[in-house]
């Protein structure tokens, strides 16, 4: 049977800013794909919002990083910056807890962009689907500026 009435999902980014290929990425864990497929982006703004309707699975003890689990099961990764964590939570305030069921725009994490610009810490903020092998992900590569919780940057 054709299946011509399957919606296509999609994820959207997670904080305004510049779209940018993960392989671009100064982390070579993440640029390398070891952890999975995505995109990043170069932040504009301070809040960091849910990409998609799903369960907060994962706020890292350093609440650089917050996961996400879709109704479907599909696994996403927000890691806020490069080597933020090594601030110990310092400069971030979390702001949904762990099993919050959360709506595609919500408020997750807000970044104190001053301390880390002081610190020297960029925000690149990688955007990783964990479990890419279970899905046929595409990523959107022709958009350069992201609004958070309305740009589209992946579909499945």
């Amino acid at each position: 049977m054709f299946n011509i009435f399957k919606k296509e999902k999609k994820i959207v980014a997670p904080v305004s800013g510049k779209l940018m290929k993960l392989s671009d990425v100064k982390d070579e864990v993440f640029a390398s794909g070891m952890m999975g497929i995505g995109v990043a982006i170069d932040p504009v703004e301070n809040i960091f919002v849910a990409p998609a309707d799903g369960k907060i699975t994962l706020i890292a003890e350093t609440k650089h990083a917050f996961g996400m689990q879709l109704d479907n099961g599909l696994e996403i990764l927000i890691h806020i910056g490069l080597d933020t964590a090594l601030s110990q939570g310092e400069g971030f305030h979390v702001l949904a807890n762990v099993g919050d069921v959360v709506k595609q725009g919500v408020p997750i994490i807000e970044a104190d962009f001053e301390f880390f610009k002081n610190k020297g810490n960029t925000l690149e903020t990688p955007v990783i689907i964990l479990n890419s092998d279970d899905y046929k992900i595409e990523l959107i590569t022709d958009v350069i500026k992201c609004l958070a919780g309305e740009t589209t940057i992946m579909k499945y």
